[in-house]
């Protein structure tokens, strides 16, 4: 159709339709006189037609058939009016497609011009249907709004029969938060089913609120609700909310697009739950026209607390006994500033939990959010005489965010939420009387009881003696003396050209389901040498690339020369992202020859590109020796032995810091004598 014709691609698109990097675009540019001109863009990031990329593409043979959401995703990233229309139009015509699937069968059958007249008839009809009559955050698009949308709106529509409308939504929807990433704070799905379950919205039939939605994520955590409400003061997020919530279940969604403490869109309401990840640090919350506001119960916030605003909301909003869970930062737990509000939330038994997260649960990564959990007290209830504080970084095997634990973090939290029971260094309830002194101090850190930081004597030998043995271990594989000669007269091949032979498979990770809930192998694991830890992004819907035995995997971006083969225990893991796996023939290539080859120093450098702030691998242009199976696998033998001994090495190490931390803790702490 000429509208497809007219959709444009840029480089990074039509590398992930040929599934291969930038760095190969850039080279096919340069070698082929026949690759199609730029349509657009600027000269540095130019822009082309899609069409005639898809055809040069199966005419060189790189691409057999674009995958259909491929092309719906290429069809919406291209949108003539910008990507969040594009989803907003999708939706409306995936939600007619799940509610009304007859009407959209009839319209589908019609002409371009045809559906154009009839469409919006359609959406106008089923949208009242399921937004109420006062729906002005997804307002029914014109035809002549639609008019660019038509492939899109089919394409997506077929995307649906092969998905399903919901998973349809939440992969386009996915793709667009995934090349946005500065652009949206999500709220991450362990932390957002976490709140759900300490609100108790687990429970089926309650009206929830979230008066800062952004993209519905917290709401969509909510299981079976009778009505979910969704405010943000950004228009597109409200829309795009609406249309996600409604694809998802059968809920009444009510969505309003306004500034939530200035403007609220639900003033009457009151809600079993709240659940709200507000926006943190707002100078400009509205402070001087909201002095005599109703809603500052329990004090006035100032104008440097912006999230105890979002706390007195939100507690406005609950009926007595109602649960609302907000995600915060650490800051206001202490602040002075905020210590009246935090006072008179404590003599009223507002507040009822304060739960310190991991780094890394939810942006910004690199800070320590807290969980507050607050009940509206009803009338005549006394206060609870106890605070419970709950702090999980006693639960981190280390600092790093590609290993947070969350079923051992979901686990200890609702276990001290529901049970109240003292856990050292974990979980502890404190009397309200004790909290309220000149500071109104309730960082859960400052609360809780620390266990012996060395450990016991027995546990400190014990590491001792593990050390040991690695230590042992270590020195019987390092490797022997070598002789070096002068370089060997070889002839070369590169990974592209066995690629090319069918000699190996080239795979790129990232992409696909949340396989299940199954391991996935993320770039941390590759570089430190352990076990899959990751999960892949909510809402893809390709199926993953899952690893074999034998399996190469290198990380495609930061310079390293890394390569991990794949062994038993890893096998059958979803490969994630910044990473490539090389799957060489067993009958032509040896696993750990291709490994080592591409570990070398020199190789790297030449097969990388320096041309932005990140350096990236282009593993096609790895060179290795054309050898016989006999020799490579002497080689690979050597390689394999190499490995073990780093292996060892980083054991050893990670011991040894272990052992030095522990008695350092100890000596401070007193339970260690400088004997």
């Amino acid at each position: 159709m000429p509208e497809q014709h007219s959709t444009e691609v840029t480089a990074a698109g039509i590398a992930r339709l040929a599934g291969v990097g930038r760095a190969a675009v850039s080279n096919w540019r340069r070698r082929h006189a026949d690759f199609p001109r730029p349509v657009g863009g600027t000269e540095t990031s130019p822009s082309f037609a899609l069409a005639e990329v898809e055809q040069w593409l199966r005419d060189q043979g790189k691409l057999a058939e674009v995958p259909r959401r491929e092309r719906v995703w290429q069809l919406l990233s291209a949108h003539p009016a910008g990507a969040v229309t594009a989803l907003v139009h999708a939706g409306c015509v995936l939600l007619l497609v799940r509610d009304r699937p007859t009407a959209w069968l009839e319209l589908a059958a019609a002409s371009d011009k045809r559906l154009l007249t009839m469409l919006p008839g359609a959406l106008d009809n089923v949208l009242t249907a399921r937004f109420g009559e006062q729906r002005a955050a997804v307002p029914t698009p014109t035809a002549a709004e639609l008019a660019p949308s038509v492939p899109l709106l089919r394409g997506a529509a077929e995307l649906a029969a092969e998905l399903g409308t919901c998973q349809a939504f939440e992969f386009l929807l996915g793709r667009h938060l995934d090349a946005n990433p500065r652009q949206y704070t999500l709220t991450p799905p362990g932390p957002a089913e976490l709140m759900a379950a300490l609100a108790g919205a687990d429970t089926p039939g309650k009206t929830v609120l979230d008066p800062a939605s952004g993209t519905g994520g917290l709401l969509r955590a909510v299981r079976q609700p009778a009505a979910l409400h969704a405010q943000d003061a950004d228009p597109e997020l409200a829309s795009l909310t609406a249309l996600r919530l409604a694809l998802h279940g059968d809920a009444d969604i009510r969505a309003a697009a306004a500034d939530t403490l200035r403007a609220d869109a639900f003033p009457g309401l009151t809600a079993d739950v709240v659940l709200c990840h507000p926006p943190f640090n707002e100078r400009n919350w509205g402070h001087d026209e909201l002095a005599y506001d109703p809603r500052w119960e329990y004090g006035f916030p100032a104008r440097t607390e912006s999230e105890l605003a979002w706390v007195q909301h939100a507690l406005a909003h609950l009926r007595e006994g109602g649960t609302a869970v907000l995600l915060m930062p650490p800051a206001v737990a202490s602040r002075r500033s905020g210590r009246r509000v935090r006072a008179d939330l404590l003599r009223r038994g507002a507040l009822r939990a304060v739960i310190a997260l991991p780094a890394g649960a939810a942006p910004p990564y690199g800070i320590p959010l807290h969980l507050w959990v607050l009940c509206r007290p009803g009338a005549g209830q006394r206060p609870d005489p106890e605070l419970l504080f709950v702090d999980t970084a006693a639960l981190m095997p280390d600092g790093s965010r590609d290993k947070l634990p969350w079923p051992a973090v979901q686990s200890a939290v609702l276990d001290a939420w529901r049970d109240r029971t003292e856990q050292s260094g974990v979980s502890r309830s404190v009397p309200v009387i004790e909290l309220l002194d000149d500071d109104v101090d309730l960082a859960p850190a400052r609360h809780l009881s620390v266990p012996a930081a060395g450990g016991s004597a027995a546990d400190l030998e014990a590491v001792r003696k593990s050390l040991d043995g690695s230590l042992r271990r270590t020195m019987e594989l390092a490797p022997a003396p070598v002789t070096t000669v002068g370089p060997a007269a070889r002839t070369l091949t590169t990974v592209g050209e066995l690629s090319r032979a069918g000699a190996l498979v080239l795979r790129t990770g990232g992409a696909g389901a949340s396989h299940s809930g199954g391991p996935v192998l993320t770039e941390h694991d590759v570089i430190t040498g352990a076990a899959p830890s990751g999960t892949l992004p909510a809402g893809q819907a390709e199926e993953p690339v899952l690893t074999e035995e034998g399996d190469v995997v290198v990380p495609v971006l930061g310079g390293g020369s890394v390569a991990r083969v794949v062994d038993a225990a890893t096998a059958g893991a979803a490969l994630g992202r910044n990473l490539q796996l090389l799957r060489p023939d067993a009958a032509a290539l040896d696993s750990w020859f291709l490994a080592g080859f591409l570990r070398g120093t020199a190789n790297n450098r030449q097969a990388s590109s320096y041309a932005s702030t990140a350096t990236r691998l282009d593993v096609r242009r790895i060179q290795l020796p054309r050898l016989p199976l006999a020799e490579q696998r002497r080689y690979g033998e050597r390689f394999r032995a190499l490995a073990e001994f780093e292996d060892a090495l980083r054991l050893a190490i990670r011991l040894g810091g272990q052992l030095a931390q522990s008695v350092y803790d100890g000596l401070a702490d007193g339970t260690v004598l400088p004997e």
